[in-house]
């Protein structure tokens, strides 16, 4: 290993926002890292759903949905009003030719 050219090793706690506290080594200057998810709070590992969500990023995100969707019922819906309107017309002008 060739000298000075790798970062210092240092003992540094991480804790998380659920107050686990984990001991592990890190190259990071700080002595304490704070983190909002840990394998003591983590849904995969607790098997609990929990939301974490403080921005509205969800209910956003579920009206984007629901506007789309209608917007897209809207479209399918004229597209159906034109094809009946058309269908209409196409047999009065057989009848008007015929005369």
């Amino acid at each position: 290993m060739k000298k000075d050219i790798h970062p210092k090793y240092h003992p540094t706690v991480f804790s998380c926002a659920c107050g686990a506290k984990y001991m592990a080594g890190s190259t990071m200057k700080d002595e304490e890292v704070k983190t909002e998810i840990c394998s003591a709070c983590h849904p995969f590992y607790t098997g609990k759903q929990k939301l974490m969500d403080t921005s509205g990023r969800v209910d956003k995100f579920m009206a984007k949905v629901k506007k789309a969707q209608d917007a897209a019922e809207k479209k399918v819906k004229k597209v159906e009003d034109d094809k009946e309107e058309k269908a209409a017309k196409k047999p009065a002008k057989k009848k008007a030719a015929k005369k």
